[in-house]
């Protein structure tokens, strides 16, 4: 299923750090594969194909955030391990660049022009409220047909406590914003996060 969350996915500074998974020349290939996608994707051709290591190639679930100017251009992502982790970021970023209803489609102008942030995410685990983390725990809410999603760094962005962060994901839902106290379902994960900016 793929959710787009409503805030910036960039490194905050007072996140809560998750130890590194990815080499920096895993991360390298991984926002490439981003970069080279969202280009195809304007340019209506086909991904060029590269080389994967058995680490990129399993399932995991991940956002790809696209930026132009500082400024938000897309954010689109699984939540679910459902595809190899390359072939997750490659549609991801092409989501984020043509199909985040948010935006208008990026153009072939402004493709190359494009900062991309990553956000690689752990397995759901359900959770406590009170053991919620601001800054480490991203959150997915569950309601009947409702599901809402915040990345760990949106509260820290925000300035939010641990209530607000949760009734904030209840709204992002669709829900009451106390949803969490009335039988909604409460997971968590961690996600490891770079961008172009942590290469240079």
């Amino acid at each position: 299923m793929s959710l787009p969350p409503e805030d910036r996915a960039a490194t905050m500074p007072g996140a809560a750090a998750v130890q590194p998974e990815f080499s920096r020349e895993e991360r390298a290939l991984l926002l490439r594969v981003a970069h080279e996608a969202i280009e195809a994707a304007v340019h209506q051709r086909d991904v060029p194909q590269f080389s994967f290591s058995t680490h990129l190639s399993r399932p995991r679930g991940a956002f790809t955030t696209i930026y132009l100017e500082g400024e938000l251009r897309g954010c689109v992502g699984y939540v679910l391990p459902a595809v190899p982790l390359y072939r997750t970021v490659a549609e991801s970023a092409m989501a984020a660049a043509l199909d985040d209803m948010r935006f208008s489609p990026v153009t072939r102008e402004e493709a190359p022009r494009l900062e991309v942030v990553i956000n690689v995410l752990s397995p759901l685990v359900p959770i406590h409220p009170e053991q919620v983390e601001v800054g480490r725990h991203g959150l997915v809410v569950t309601l009947g047909l409702r599901r809402g999603l915040l990345l760990p760094q949106v509260p820290v962005e925000h300035g939010w406590d641990r209530e607000t962060y949760l009734c904030q994901t209840c709204r992002k839902a669709g829900l009451p914003s106390d949803a969490w106290q009335q039988g909604a379902t409460l997971e968590a994960f961690t996600a490891e996060i770079f961008g172009d900016r942590d290469l240079l």
